[in-house]
């Protein structure tokens, strides 16, 4: 049996097939892709605590690092204070001669991360011109820990500006 379709003779069975999907092919495809989906949306996830606590880590280390890099250039006193209860930090120098515990902020207080996180202590780390390290509390190895959606990361500074970073997995960067 012929079946006449815009000017063309098509057969019958030719003309059932270009209708579309089935119903049954169209739940299939939507099950396969929802378990795709169910697979792939905790690792997204894990990934972008990961990337946070990266992002914040980077932010704190790049805040010793250039704080200890001013105290050499400038020939004077620079601290950095890391907020608990803010998860901020500030910059401090203390430029004048002869009182080198007067110190003043540079700047205002920069956030560590954009994204829930905490600092698990308020730390200060004190530069001298001559790039040795202290800091407040001292607790032996001058360090804090950073948390970011269920990830920690142990920032270790050295007498020295040496700075050690060991994620919650273990691994040291």
């Amino acid at each position: 049996m012929f079946v006449k379709s815009h000017g063309l003779n098509i057969r019958q069975s030719d003309a059932r097939k270009q209708r579309g999907f089935s119903m049954l092919e169209i739940v299939v495809v939507l099950l396969i892709a929802l378990v795709v989906m169910g697979f792939a949306i905790p690792q997204i996830i894990t990934s972008l605590g990961n990337y946070r606590l990266h992002s914040a880590v980077s932010t704190a280390t790049w805040a010793i690092q250039s704080t200890r890099y001013q105290a050499l250039m400038e020939g004077y006193p620079f601290e950095v204070t890391f907020n608990a209860s803010t998860n901020s930090y500030q910059i401090l120098s203390a430029p004048t001669a002869g009182a080198p515990t007067s110190f003043s902020n540079v700047g205002a207080s920069v956030p560590l991360s954009g994204t829930a996180m905490s600092v698990n202590q308020t730390t200060t780390f004190a530069f001298t011109p001559m790039g040795f390290v202290t800091a407040t509390p001292a607790n032996g190895l001058t360090n804090f820990v950073v948390t970011a959606w269920g990830n920690t990361a142990t920032i270790v500074v050295s007498n020295y500006g040496n700075i050690t970073v060991t994620y919650g997995n273990g691994v040291s960067h």
